[in-house]
């Protein structure tokens, strides 16, 4: 992350969508196509020659970094695992002596017993390329979506602001009165990345989220600060809104930690790369949904179209069932195992004191561990092994 100071804010450095910029952008991503089929180690080579001696090498590092890991597909090519072709190999080439004609000649027969194991031709070029295949620099690049240079500019903007979020001790997020479906899909977000929040307000008022950041926990964890950078795109889709979070930084003299400010409104001009649509939490979710149109049934499965107000945060349950004769029922998934999601999604529930709510949970979680109990929670609980289908549910509402 690149930034400067301003009294106690701080700035991430954000590239300017000019041409100059655009042409650089336009060169790397050039590379990269040019070099699909080849290693990374001589992709990475060309990249240093691209840098050059210039002051900007970091901004084009920057740029490459982001291609390489949001648009890039490195795999390791070889016959057989890797360490299982070495120890064929060399086993074979302990039996020569050391010589140019022995090291082709145990190439040969090894590629020729390959080539009766796997069904196919393998040459002996394969098993030179297979042989150190798992080290970093010797994956292919397989595959690459080349992003437009604009895309990629607006793309390095956005992960220079998401980098600060991980000294973050807290973010409080003021979401003003906007469309019911943003709010939904903040939320959704929310919910997705496991993110600590507490909540307060209303669809007709807005919301005041306060999340705690990374550096707030007994013991800084790298997974929640990127899951907290992750928020940051899904925010973009919100259309009003302001942010304001508290860090604590090293100073770059002193390198003792001091406290900084960071703001950011919906002005921002950064672009972000989700999509709109409402992405499922997990498979089960999206398996359970695939299947409920094969069923014959008057009930109707709705995708998260309700928001519960509860104390400090806002539930908003997987599902919501009609009926065409009016009777509505809300059905939420409880499928995650650790202790600490447990218990608060249970609190959850009862908070929310939903009486047409169906909860789901699977066999398979522990919730004598977490300390919950479905006797005391207002809900029709339903019990499911390894999937949830529609059946479980019709029966539930059924009877």
């Amino acid at each position: 992350m690149i930034h400067r100071y301003w009294g106690e804010s701080i700035q991430p450095k954000r590239l300017p969508i000019k041409a100059e910029w655009v042409a650089i952008a336009a060169d790397l991503i050039a590379l990269f196509q040019a070099h699909q089929g080849q290693t990374q180690g001589q992709l990475n080579q060309q990249l240093q020659v691209l840098e050059g001696e210039d002051t900007d090498y970091r901004i084009k590092r920057g740029l490459a970094h982001i291609l390489r890991s949001s648009f890039s597909t490195f795999e390791p090519i070889s016959p057989l695992e890797p360490p299982m072709l070495r120890e064929r190999a060399f086993a074979l080439a302990s039996k020569a002596v050391p010589s140019p004609a022995a090291t082709q000649s145990h190439l040969q027969t090894l590629a020729d017993q390959l080539s009766q194991e796997l069904e196919r031709d393998v040459i002996p070029d394969e098993i030179r390329q297979g042989l150190y295949a798992d080290l970093k620099e010797n994956h292919i690049l397989t595959a690459f979506e080349a992003p437009t240079p604009e895309a990629l500019l607006h793309r390095y903007n956005l992960s220079q602001v998401q980098g600060i979020f991980y000294k973050a001790t807290q973010v409080k997020l003021q979401a003003y009165r906007n469309d019911p479906g943003e709010y939904k899909l903040l939320f959704r977000y929310l919910k997705l990345f496991r993110l600590m929040a507490y909540i307060e307000g209303d669809a007709d008022q807005g919301f005041t989220i306060e999340i705690d950041g990374p550096t707030s926990l007994f013991k800084p964890s790298t997974r929640y600060g990127l899951d907290m950078a992750k928020l940051i795109p899904a925010i973009l889709h919100v259309t009003k809104w302001q942010l304001t979070a508290t860090l604590v930084m090293r100073d770059r003299y002193t390198q003792q930690l001091k406290e900084r400010r960071y703001s950011l409104e919906a002005d921002c001009g950064l672009v972000s790369h989700y999509p709109p649509g409402q992405p499922y939490d997990s498979m089960l979710e999206e398996s359970f949904a695939n299947r409920w149109p094969h069923k014959k049934t008057p009930w109707q499965l709705e995708r998260e179209v309700d928001l519960v107000p509860i104390p400090g945060s806002v539930m908003i349950p997987d599902f919501r069932l009609v009926h065409p004769d009016g009777r509505t029922y809300l059905l939420e998934i409880v499928g995650y195992w650790r202790p600490e999601y447990l218990r608060k999604k249970f609190a959850q529930v009862r908070k929310a004191e939903t009486p047409n709510l169906i909860l789901a949970v699977s066999e398979r979680l522990n919730l004598e561990k977490a300390g919950v109990k479905t006797t005391d929670v207002p809900a029709k609980v339903v019990w499911f092994k390894n999937k949830l289908t529609p059946k479980l549910i019709l029966d539930c509402l059924e009877a």
